[in-house]
Protein backbone atom coordinates (compact mmCIF):
# COMPACT_ATOMS: atom_id res chain seq x y z
CA UNK A 1 0.00 0.00 0.00
CA UNK A 2 2.81 2.11 0.79
CA UNK A 3 4.55 1.64 -2.69
CA UNK A 4 1.52 1.97 -4.29
CA UNK A 5 0.20 5.31 -2.76
CA UNK A 6 4.08 6.37 -2.71
CA UNK A 7 3.47 7.06 -6.69
CA UNK A 8 0.35 8.81 -6.53
CA UNK A 9 -0.05 12.08 -4.75
CA UNK A 10 -3.44 12.75 -6.23
CA UNK A 11 -4.78 9.91 -4.41
CA UNK A 12 -3.22 10.95 -0.93
CA UNK A 13 -3.98 14.71 -1.54
CA UNK A 14 -7.28 14.41 -2.00
CA UNK A 15 -8.21 11.07 0.48
CA UNK A 16 -6.37 13.40 3.42
CA UNK A 17 -8.51 16.31 2.25
CA UNK A 18 -11.81 13.75 2.48
CA UNK A 19 -10.41 11.98 6.07
CA UNK A 20 -9.50 15.85 7.46
CA UNK A 21 -12.99 16.92 6.95
CA UNK A 22 -14.44 14.02 7.96
CA UNK A 23 -12.90 14.40 11.46
CA UNK A 24 -13.51 18.10 11.77
CA UNK A 25 -17.03 16.96 11.68
CA UNK A 26 -16.80 15.47 14.78
CA UNK A 27 -18.12 17.64 17.38
CA UNK A 28 -16.52 17.29 20.95
CA UNK A 29 -18.25 19.69 24.12
CA UNK A 30 -19.87 21.88 20.82
CA UNK A 31 -16.45 21.97 19.60
CA UNK A 32 -14.65 20.75 16.06
CA UNK A 33 -11.94 21.30 14.46
CA UNK A 34 -13.37 22.34 10.97
CA UNK A 35 -10.86 22.51 7.71
CA UNK A 36 -7.69 22.42 10.24
CA UNK A 37 -8.53 18.69 10.94
CA UNK A 38 -6.88 18.28 7.39
CA UNK A 39 -3.77 19.23 9.00
CA UNK A 40 -3.81 16.44 11.66
CA UNK A 41 -4.78 13.97 8.72
CA UNK A 42 -1.90 14.55 6.53
CA UNK A 43 0.28 14.31 9.66
CA UNK A 44 -1.21 11.18 10.20
CA UNK A 45 -0.91 9.93 6.53
CA UNK A 46 2.77 11.13 6.30
CA UNK A 47 3.32 9.32 9.61
CA UNK A 48 2.07 6.38 8.18
CA UNK A 49 2.68 6.13 4.53
CA UNK A 50 6.38 6.29 3.87
CA UNK A 51 7.11 8.84 1.11
CA UNK A 52 3.98 9.94 0.83
CA UNK A 53 4.66 13.45 1.50
CA UNK A 54 2.79 15.81 -1.67
CA UNK A 55 5.08 18.26 -3.64
CA UNK A 56 6.04 21.87 -2.11
CA UNK A 57 4.18 23.12 -4.94
CA UNK A 58 0.73 21.13 -3.56
CA UNK A 59 1.03 23.49 0.03
CA UNK A 60 2.47 26.63 -1.89
CA UNK A 61 -0.22 27.03 -4.58
CA UNK A 62 -2.47 26.28 -1.85
CA UNK A 63 -1.34 29.00 0.30
CA UNK A 64 -1.22 31.48 -2.41
CA UNK A 65 -4.58 30.83 -3.36
CA UNK A 66 -5.49 30.99 0.15
CA UNK A 67 -4.66 34.02 1.31
CA UNK A 68 -5.24 36.00 -1.67
CA UNK A 69 -8.95 35.57 -2.09
CA UNK A 70 -9.24 36.56 1.32
CA UNK A 71 -7.43 39.46 0.80
CA UNK A 72 -9.77 40.02 -2.27
CA UNK A 73 -12.84 39.65 0.08
CA UNK A 74 -11.71 42.00 2.41
CA UNK A 75 -10.17 44.54 0.93
CA UNK A 76 -13.05 46.88 0.60
CA UNK A 77 -14.17 46.47 4.14
CA UNK A 78 -11.19 46.38 5.86
CA UNK A 79 -9.66 50.07 4.48
CA UNK A 80 -13.87 51.38 5.28
CA UNK A 81 -13.61 50.13 8.55
CA UNK A 82 -10.83 52.42 9.11
CA UNK A 83 -12.80 55.09 8.55
CA UNK A 84 -15.49 54.31 11.35
CA UNK A 85 -14.05 52.17 13.60
CA UNK A 86 -11.57 50.19 12.64
CA UNK A 87 -8.40 52.62 14.08
CA UNK A 88 -9.34 52.04 17.79
CA UNK A 89 -10.64 48.16 16.78
CA UNK A 90 -7.22 47.24 14.76
CA UNK A 91 -5.56 48.88 18.02
CA UNK A 92 -7.11 46.70 19.86
CA UNK A 93 -5.84 43.75 18.11
CA UNK A 94 -2.13 45.05 17.53
CA UNK A 95 -1.90 45.20 21.67
CA UNK A 96 -3.38 41.92 21.99
CA UNK A 97 -0.84 40.28 19.32
CA UNK A 98 2.24 42.05 20.67
CA UNK A 99 1.22 40.93 24.14
CA UNK A 100 1.31 37.83 22.95
CA UNK A 101 4.82 37.71 20.99
CA UNK A 102 6.43 38.99 24.37
CA UNK A 103 4.50 36.52 26.79
CA UNK A 104 6.15 34.11 23.89
CA UNK A 105 9.45 35.91 23.55
CA UNK A 106 10.04 35.87 27.25
CA UNK A 107 9.04 32.45 28.35
CA UNK A 108 10.84 31.18 25.20
CA UNK A 109 13.87 32.70 26.40
CA UNK A 110 13.25 30.97 29.96
CA UNK A 111 12.37 27.45 28.35
CA UNK A 112 15.48 27.82 26.50
CA UNK A 113 13.70 26.93 23.30
CA UNK A 114 14.34 27.24 19.81
CA UNK A 115 13.36 29.73 17.29
CA UNK A 116 11.51 26.94 14.93
CA UNK A 117 9.49 25.48 17.94
CA UNK A 118 8.39 29.29 19.93
CA UNK A 119 7.44 30.30 16.38
CA UNK A 120 5.15 26.93 15.36
CA UNK A 121 3.91 27.29 18.56
CA UNK A 122 3.09 30.86 18.40
CA UNK A 123 1.15 30.53 15.34
CA UNK A 124 -0.73 27.26 16.80
CA UNK A 125 -1.87 29.02 19.97
CA UNK A 126 -2.92 31.83 17.82
CA UNK A 127 -4.97 29.53 15.21
CA UNK A 128 -2.97 31.02 11.84
CA UNK A 129 -2.06 28.70 9.41
CA UNK A 130 -0.61 31.90 6.93
CA UNK A 131 2.04 32.27 9.45
CA UNK A 132 3.24 28.97 9.53
CA UNK A 133 3.56 28.80 5.96
CA UNK A 134 5.74 32.26 6.16
CA UNK A 135 7.47 30.18 8.80
CA UNK A 136 8.20 27.11 6.86
CA UNK A 137 9.33 28.85 4.12
CA UNK A 138 11.79 31.31 5.41
CA UNK A 139 13.25 27.99 6.92
CA UNK A 140 13.33 26.05 3.82
CA UNK A 141 14.92 29.43 1.98
CA UNK A 142 17.47 29.24 4.40
CA UNK A 143 18.27 25.22 4.04
CA UNK A 144 16.59 23.64 6.94
CA UNK A 145 16.32 19.56 6.87
CA UNK A 146 12.59 17.82 6.33
CA UNK A 147 13.20 17.31 10.43
CA UNK A 148 13.86 20.64 11.08
CA UNK A 149 10.83 21.74 8.82
CA UNK A 150 8.71 19.29 11.14
CA UNK A 151 9.48 21.11 14.27
CA UNK A 152 7.29 24.26 13.63
CA UNK A 153 4.57 22.02 11.94
CA UNK A 154 3.89 20.12 15.03
CA UNK A 155 4.04 22.85 17.48
CA UNK A 156 1.68 24.15 15.26
CA UNK A 157 -0.12 21.26 15.89
CA UNK A 158 -0.01 20.88 19.67
CA UNK A 159 -1.35 24.09 20.61
CA UNK A 160 -4.24 24.67 17.70
CA UNK A 161 -6.84 22.74 19.24
CA UNK A 162 -6.32 25.19 22.77
CA UNK A 163 -5.85 28.15 20.43
CA UNK A 164 -9.91 27.56 19.18
CA UNK A 165 -10.82 25.89 22.54
CA UNK A 166 -10.03 28.63 24.98
CA UNK A 167 -11.76 31.62 22.95
CA UNK A 168 -14.90 29.68 22.52
CA UNK A 169 -15.08 28.83 26.40
CA UNK A 170 -14.81 32.97 26.78
CA UNK A 171 -17.15 33.80 24.57
CA UNK A 172 -19.46 31.46 26.83
CA UNK A 173 -18.94 32.84 29.53
CA UNK A 174 -18.12 36.69 28.80
CA UNK A 175 -21.59 38.02 28.85
CA UNK A 176 -21.42 36.75 32.67
CA UNK A 177 -18.28 38.04 33.61
CA UNK A 178 -19.51 41.76 32.52
CA UNK A 179 -22.79 41.26 33.30
CA UNK A 180 -24.09 41.78 30.22
CA UNK A 181 -27.50 41.21 27.94
CA UNK A 182 -26.72 40.64 24.71
CA UNK A 183 -30.55 41.55 23.62
CA UNK A 184 -30.51 44.72 25.48
CA UNK A 185 -27.07 45.72 24.43
CA UNK A 186 -26.72 49.35 23.01
CA UNK A 187 -25.29 49.20 19.79
CA UNK A 188 -23.77 52.44 18.17
CA UNK A 189 -24.15 53.63 14.70
CA UNK A 190 -20.75 53.15 13.77
CA UNK A 191 -21.96 49.28 14.08
CA UNK A 192 -24.41 49.06 12.20
CA UNK A 193 -25.52 49.15 8.34
CA UNK A 194 -23.76 45.64 8.11
CA UNK A 195 -26.26 43.32 8.00
CA UNK A 196 -27.15 43.10 11.44
CA UNK A 197 -30.95 44.55 10.97
CA UNK A 198 -33.00 42.47 8.60
CA UNK A 199 -34.16 44.64 5.73
CA UNK A 200 -37.39 45.50 5.86
CA UNK A 201 -40.21 46.59 3.54
CA UNK A 202 -42.71 49.73 5.25
CA UNK A 203 -45.19 51.50 3.10
CA UNK A 204 -45.53 55.12 4.77
CA UNK A 205 -48.31 57.63 4.45
CA UNK A 206 -47.31 61.40 4.30
CA UNK A 207 -49.22 63.51 6.76
CA UNK A 208 -46.33 66.14 7.32
CA UNK A 209 -44.76 68.78 4.59
CA UNK A 210 -41.63 68.08 3.93
CA UNK A 211 -39.87 70.50 1.92
CA UNK A 212 -36.77 68.75 1.07
CA UNK A 213 -36.73 65.91 -2.24
CA UNK A 214 -35.70 62.61 -1.59
CA UNK A 215 -32.65 63.01 -2.21
CA UNK A 216 -31.81 65.61 0.16
CA UNK A 217 -33.33 63.67 2.91
CA UNK A 218 -30.83 60.83 2.12
CA UNK A 219 -28.01 63.31 2.71
CA UNK A 220 -28.99 65.64 5.81
CA UNK A 221 -30.82 63.22 7.69
CA UNK A 222 -27.91 60.21 6.96
CA UNK A 223 -30.77 57.22 6.92
CA UNK A 224 -29.76 54.17 4.90
CA UNK A 225 -33.08 53.66 3.34
CA UNK A 226 -34.43 53.48 -0.40
CA UNK A 227 -37.30 55.32 -1.31
CA UNK A 228 -38.89 53.22 -3.67
CA UNK A 229 -42.40 53.34 -5.07
CA UNK A 230 -44.80 56.36 -4.60
CA UNK A 231 -48.16 56.30 -5.28
CA UNK A 232 -50.41 59.76 -5.58
CA UNK A 233 -54.01 59.54 -6.54
CA UNK A 234 -54.34 56.51 -8.87
CA UNK A 235 -50.67 56.64 -10.30
CA UNK A 236 -47.81 54.51 -9.15
CA UNK A 237 -43.93 55.48 -10.28
CA UNK A 238 -40.41 55.18 -8.89
CA UNK A 239 -39.03 57.77 -6.62
CA UNK A 240 -36.47 59.75 -8.15
CA UNK A 241 -34.11 61.63 -6.42
CA UNK A 242 -35.62 64.93 -7.02
CA UNK A 243 -39.13 63.81 -6.28
CA UNK A 244 -40.63 65.72 -3.52
CA UNK A 245 -43.09 64.15 -1.43
CA UNK A 246 -46.97 65.62 -0.43
CA UNK A 247 -49.28 65.28 2.09
CA UNK A 248 -51.36 62.30 0.80
CA UNK A 249 -48.58 60.50 -0.90
CA UNK A 250 -47.86 56.33 -0.30
CA UNK A 251 -44.17 55.70 0.10
CA UNK A 252 -42.59 52.30 0.05
CA UNK A 253 -39.44 52.44 2.01
CA UNK A 254 -37.21 49.65 2.41
CA UNK A 255 -34.29 49.40 4.57
CA UNK A 256 -32.45 48.41 7.75
CA UNK A 257 -35.51 48.69 10.18
CA UNK A 258 -34.15 51.26 12.35
CA UNK A 259 -33.73 53.34 9.60
CA UNK A 260 -36.92 52.62 8.34
CA UNK A 261 -38.57 54.06 11.27
CA UNK A 262 -37.06 56.71 11.18
CA UNK A 263 -37.76 57.43 7.78
CA UNK A 264 -41.74 56.91 8.31
CA UNK A 265 -41.72 59.59 11.44
CA UNK A 266 -40.23 61.91 8.83
CA UNK A 267 -42.54 61.54 6.30
CA UNK A 268 -45.80 60.99 8.80
CA UNK A 269 -47.15 57.12 9.72
CA UNK A 270 -47.33 53.75 8.84
CA UNK A 271 -49.63 52.95 6.66
CA UNK A 272 -51.57 49.58 6.35
CA UNK A 273 -51.87 49.42 2.69
CA UNK A 274 -48.50 47.39 0.92
CA UNK A 275 -47.33 48.95 -2.82
CA UNK A 276 -44.91 46.36 -2.82
CA UNK A 277 -47.61 43.68 -3.31
CA UNK A 278 -49.29 46.52 -5.89
CA UNK A 279 -47.67 44.80 -9.24
CA UNK A 280 -50.23 46.71 -12.04
CA UNK A 281 -47.69 49.16 -13.03
CA UNK A 282 -44.55 48.28 -11.79
CA UNK A 283 -42.75 44.72 -11.03
CA UNK A 284 -39.86 43.48 -9.63
CA UNK A 285 -37.61 41.00 -10.66
CA UNK A 286 -34.12 39.22 -8.68
CA UNK A 287 -31.26 39.49 -10.86
CA UNK A 288 -27.66 38.50 -11.20
CA UNK A 289 -24.97 40.84 -11.22
CA UNK A 290 -22.94 39.20 -14.24
CA UNK A 291 -22.06 41.73 -16.15
CA UNK A 292 -18.45 43.67 -15.55
CA UNK A 293 -19.10 46.58 -16.86
CA UNK A 294 -21.64 47.47 -14.29
CA UNK A 295 -19.60 46.27 -11.45
CA UNK A 296 -17.09 48.41 -9.10
CA UNK A 297 -18.94 51.52 -10.24
CA UNK A 298 -20.97 53.64 -7.90
CA UNK A 299 -25.08 53.18 -8.87
CA UNK A 300 -25.31 56.55 -9.58
CA UNK A 301 -23.60 56.23 -12.44
CA UNK A 302 -24.88 53.72 -13.79
CA UNK A 303 -28.77 56.25 -14.31
CA UNK A 304 -31.19 53.01 -13.87
CA UNK A 305 -33.93 55.98 -12.67
CA UNK A 306 -33.29 58.21 -15.66
CA UNK A 307 -32.97 55.38 -17.99
CA UNK A 308 -35.18 53.19 -17.23
CA UNK A 309 -37.34 54.58 -14.29
CA UNK A 310 -35.94 51.53 -12.21
CA UNK A 311 -34.41 51.27 -9.06
CA UNK A 312 -32.29 48.54 -6.90
CA UNK A 313 -34.09 48.11 -3.76
CA UNK A 314 -31.62 45.77 -1.94
CA UNK A 315 -28.58 43.69 -3.04
CA UNK A 316 -27.74 39.82 -1.56
CA UNK A 317 -24.29 39.40 -0.69
CA UNK A 318 -23.20 36.31 -0.27
CA UNK A 319 -25.69 35.81 2.99
CA UNK A 320 -26.10 39.67 3.79
CA UNK A 321 -29.28 41.90 2.43
CA UNK A 322 -28.05 45.46 1.85
CA UNK A 323 -29.94 48.81 1.35
CA UNK A 324 -28.30 50.22 -1.49
CA UNK A 325 -27.69 54.17 -1.99
CA UNK A 326 -26.10 56.21 -4.72
CA UNK A 327 -22.57 55.27 -3.73
CA UNK A 328 -23.14 52.01 -3.51
CA UNK A 329 -20.73 49.79 -6.04
CA UNK A 330 -22.01 46.51 -7.16
CA UNK A 331 -20.00 43.27 -7.37
CA UNK A 332 -20.42 40.31 -9.73
CA UNK A 333 -22.44 37.20 -8.06
CA UNK A 334 -24.87 39.95 -6.14
CA UNK A 335 -28.25 39.45 -6.58
CA UNK A 336 -30.32 42.45 -6.64
CA UNK A 337 -34.30 43.24 -6.75
CA UNK A 338 -34.90 46.12 -9.17
CA UNK A 339 -38.20 47.43 -9.27
CA UNK A 340 -39.04 49.15 -12.52
CA UNK A 341 -42.00 49.19 -15.41
CA UNK A 342 -43.36 45.76 -16.65
CA UNK A 343 -41.80 46.70 -20.21
CA UNK A 344 -38.72 47.67 -19.05
CA UNK A 345 -37.38 44.72 -17.07
CA UNK A 346 -35.84 42.77 -20.51
CA UNK A 347 -33.51 46.28 -20.98
CA UNK A 348 -32.19 45.74 -17.41
CA UNK A 349 -31.98 42.28 -17.39
CA UNK A 350 -29.67 42.84 -20.51
CA UNK A 351 -27.95 45.38 -19.01
CA UNK A 352 -27.04 43.74 -15.37
CA UNK A 353 -26.13 40.25 -17.38
CA UNK A 354 -28.34 38.02 -15.05
CA UNK A 355 -26.45 35.31 -15.54
CA UNK A 356 -26.29 31.85 -12.71
CA UNK A 357 -22.98 31.08 -15.19
CA UNK A 358 -20.89 33.67 -15.49
CA UNK A 359 -21.42 34.95 -11.80
CA UNK A 360 -19.61 31.27 -10.91
CA UNK A 361 -16.48 32.00 -13.34
CA UNK A 362 -13.36 33.79 -12.33
CA UNK A 363 -11.53 36.38 -14.77
CA UNK A 364 -8.46 34.39 -14.86
CA UNK A 365 -6.38 37.18 -16.81
CA UNK A 366 -6.98 39.70 -13.47
CA UNK A 367 -6.72 37.10 -11.20
CA UNK A 368 -3.69 35.53 -12.56
CA UNK A 369 -2.10 39.16 -12.90
CA UNK A 370 -3.07 39.95 -9.42
CA UNK A 371 -1.36 36.52 -7.58
CA UNK A 372 1.40 37.95 -9.77
CA UNK A 373 2.10 41.34 -8.39
CA UNK A 374 1.45 39.64 -5.08
CA UNK A 375 4.33 37.21 -5.13
CA UNK A 376 6.50 39.72 -6.47
CA UNK A 377 5.46 41.72 -4.08
CA UNK A 378 6.34 38.92 -1.57
CA UNK A 379 9.57 38.58 -3.30
CA UNK A 380 11.07 41.99 -1.92
CA UNK A 381 13.71 41.84 0.98
CA UNK A 382 14.19 44.40 3.48
CA UNK A 383 16.67 44.42 5.72
CA UNK A 384 16.93 44.63 9.20
CA UNK A 385 19.19 45.62 12.12
CA UNK A 386 21.71 42.98 12.33
CA UNK A 387 22.13 41.87 9.28
CA UNK A 388 18.96 39.70 8.72
CA UNK A 389 16.44 39.95 6.20
CA UNK A 390 12.27 40.26 5.90
CA UNK A 391 10.04 39.53 2.94
CA UNK A 392 6.12 39.30 3.16
CA UNK A 393 6.66 35.84 0.93
CA UNK A 394 4.26 33.82 -0.22
CA UNK A 395 1.64 34.01 2.67
CA UNK A 396 2.42 37.77 3.17
CA UNK A 397 3.05 39.11 -0.62
CA UNK A 398 -0.63 37.71 -2.14
CA UNK A 399 -2.63 38.95 0.98
CA UNK A 400 -1.75 42.08 0.95
CA UNK A 401 -1.78 42.37 -2.58
CA UNK A 402 -4.83 41.20 -2.46
CA UNK A 403 -6.19 43.99 0.24
CA UNK A 404 -5.09 46.57 -2.17
CA UNK A 405 -6.54 45.09 -5.44
CA UNK A 406 -9.82 44.10 -3.30
CA UNK A 407 -10.25 47.83 -2.23
CA UNK A 408 -9.11 49.16 -6.11
CA UNK A 409 -12.03 46.96 -7.28
CA UNK A 410 -11.63 48.16 -10.99
CA UNK A 411 -8.67 49.08 -12.21
CA UNK A 412 -9.90 50.90 -15.93
CA UNK A 413 -11.69 47.53 -17.64
CA UNK A 414 -9.15 45.72 -15.56
CA UNK A 415 -11.98 44.25 -12.44
CA UNK A 416 -9.95 42.47 -9.85
CA UNK A 417 -12.51 41.30 -7.98
CA UNK A 418 -14.38 38.22 -8.14
CA UNK A 419 -17.61 37.02 -7.26
CA UNK A 420 -18.69 35.92 -4.03
CA UNK A 421 -19.17 31.76 -4.63
CA UNK A 422 -16.00 31.25 -6.47
CA UNK A 423 -14.16 33.92 -4.45
CA UNK A 424 -15.32 31.38 -1.23
CA UNK A 425 -14.50 27.97 -3.63
CA UNK A 426 -10.92 28.90 -4.12
CA UNK A 427 -10.38 29.75 -0.76
CA UNK A 428 -11.53 26.58 0.47
CA UNK A 429 -9.73 25.05 -2.12
CA UNK A 430 -6.61 26.76 -0.96
CA UNK A 431 -6.49 26.08 2.48
CA UNK A 432 -7.43 22.14 1.99
CA UNK A 433 -3.83 22.36 -0.35
CA UNK A 434 -2.04 23.97 2.26
CA UNK A 435 -2.79 21.88 5.27
CA UNK A 436 -2.93 18.74 3.29
CA UNK A 437 0.55 19.23 1.67
CA UNK A 438 2.23 20.77 5.07
CA UNK A 439 0.65 18.06 7.00
CA UNK A 440 2.02 15.10 5.16
CA UNK A 441 4.96 16.74 4.92
CA UNK A 442 5.54 16.67 8.31
CA UNK A 443 3.99 13.56 9.06
CA UNK A 444 7.03 12.24 7.06
CA UNK A 445 9.70 13.55 9.36
CA UNK A 446 7.71 13.03 12.35
CA UNK A 447 9.65 10.22 13.65
CA UNK A 448 12.76 11.83 13.12
CA UNK A 449 11.47 15.23 15.00
CA UNK A 450 12.51 14.60 18.81
CA UNK A 451 12.55 17.60 19.96
CA UNK A 452 8.96 18.80 21.10
CA UNK A 453 7.72 18.45 24.44
CA UNK A 454 4.32 17.76 24.03
CA UNK A 455 3.45 18.78 27.42
CA UNK A 456 5.86 21.73 27.52
CA UNK A 457 4.67 23.34 24.07
CA UNK A 458 0.84 22.69 25.00
CA UNK A 459 1.26 24.60 28.17
CA UNK A 460 3.26 27.85 26.49
CA UNK A 461 0.40 27.87 23.94
CA UNK A 462 -2.04 27.86 26.20
CA UNK A 463 -0.02 30.98 28.01
CA UNK A 464 -0.26 32.35 24.47
CA UNK A 465 -3.76 32.48 23.67
CA UNK A 466 -5.21 33.45 27.59
CA UNK A 467 -3.02 36.45 26.65
CA UNK A 468 -4.72 37.37 23.81
CA UNK A 469 -8.02 36.14 25.00
CA UNK A 470 -7.78 38.52 28.23
CA UNK A 471 -6.09 41.48 26.64
CA UNK A 472 -9.06 41.67 23.92
CA UNK A 473 -11.63 41.25 26.36
CA UNK A 474 -10.83 43.51 29.42
CA UNK A 475 -8.99 46.26 27.51
CA UNK A 476 -11.93 46.21 25.01
CA UNK A 477 -14.49 46.41 27.45
CA UNK A 478 -13.42 48.19 30.47
CA UNK A 479 -11.03 50.43 28.63
CA UNK A 480 -12.43 50.73 25.07
CA UNK A 481 -16.00 50.04 26.01
CA UNK A 482 -16.72 47.58 22.67
CA UNK A 483 -20.17 46.69 22.63
CA UNK A 484 -19.28 43.18 23.51
CA UNK A 485 -21.42 41.32 20.99
CA UNK A 486 -18.61 43.27 18.81
CA UNK A 487 -16.06 41.91 21.30
CA UNK A 488 -16.27 39.17 20.62
CA UNK A 489 -16.12 39.08 16.79
CA UNK A 490 -13.02 40.80 17.18
CA UNK A 491 -11.35 38.02 19.41
CA UNK A 492 -12.33 35.70 16.47
CA UNK A 493 -10.71 37.74 14.03
CA UNK A 494 -7.76 38.22 16.48
CA UNK A 495 -7.54 34.69 16.45
CA UNK A 496 -8.39 33.96 12.67
CA UNK A 497 -10.63 31.43 13.63
CA UNK A 498 -14.32 30.87 11.95
CA UNK A 499 -15.20 28.52 14.81
CA UNK A 500 -15.10 30.82 17.09
CA UNK A 501 -16.74 33.74 15.06
CA UNK A 502 -19.71 31.11 14.15
CA UNK A 503 -20.31 30.19 18.23
CA UNK A 504 -20.55 34.35 18.94
CA UNK A 505 -23.10 34.54 16.30
CA UNK A 506 -25.01 31.59 17.53
CA UNK A 507 -24.18 32.65 21.33
CA UNK A 508 -25.10 35.97 20.96
CA UNK A 509 -28.06 36.04 18.70
CA UNK A 510 -26.94 38.81 16.50
CA UNK A 511 -24.75 39.56 13.13
CA UNK A 512 -22.68 41.80 15.28
CA UNK A 513 -19.71 39.44 15.46
CA UNK A 514 -19.54 39.31 11.82
CA UNK A 515 -18.72 43.36 11.73
CA UNK A 516 -16.52 43.17 14.67
CA UNK A 517 -14.34 40.06 13.14
CA UNK A 518 -14.00 41.71 9.36
CA UNK A 519 -12.53 44.98 10.96
CA UNK A 520 -9.39 43.27 12.38
CA UNK A 521 -9.11 40.34 10.53
CA UNK A 522 -7.06 41.29 7.51
CA UNK A 523 -4.65 43.20 9.68
CA UNK A 524 -4.75 40.71 12.05
CA UNK A 525 -3.63 38.34 9.59
CA UNK A 526 -0.93 40.62 8.23
CA UNK A 527 0.67 40.87 12.01
CA UNK A 528 0.69 37.18 13.15
CA UNK A 529 2.63 36.22 9.49
CA UNK A 530 5.94 39.58 10.26
CA UNK A 531 5.41 38.41 14.03
CA UNK A 532 5.81 34.78 13.71
CA UNK A 533 9.01 35.54 11.12
CA UNK A 534 10.27 37.94 13.84
CA UNK A 535 9.92 34.93 16.14
CA UNK A 536 11.93 33.01 13.82
CA UNK A 537 14.75 35.34 13.55
CA UNK A 538 14.93 36.26 17.07
CA UNK A 539 15.41 32.55 18.35
CA UNK A 540 17.47 31.33 15.24
CA UNK A 541 16.21 29.71 12.11
CA UNK A 542 17.67 26.21 12.48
Amino acid sequence: MSEFLAGRPLIVLFGVAALGYLIGQVRVLGFSLGVAAVLFAGLFVGWAVPGGALPDLVAQLGLVLFVYTVGLASGPGFFASLRLRGVRDNGLALVALCAAFGVAWLLGRLAGLPGPLLAGLFCGALNNTPALAAITESMQVAGATAAALAVPVLAYSICYPLGALLPLVAVAFAHRVFKVSYAAESISRAYRGHGEEAIVNTTARVELDCAQSAGELHHTRKLNVVFCRIRRGSLTSVVHDETLFQVGDLVSVVGPSRDVDAAVALLGSASAEHLELDRSELTYRRMFVSNPEVTERPLSQLHLPQRFDALITRVRRGDVDLAPDGHFELMRGDRVRVVAPIDRVHEIERLLGDSARRVAEVDIITFGLGIALGLLLGAVSIPLPGGARFSLGLAGGPLVMGLILGRLGRTGPLVWSSPYGANMTLRQFGVVLFLAGVGCKAGSALSAATSVSVVETLLLGATITATVVLVTLFVGRRVLGVPLSVLVGILAGIQTQPAVLAFGVEKTGKDLPNVGYATVFPLAMIAKILLGQLMLQLGGVH
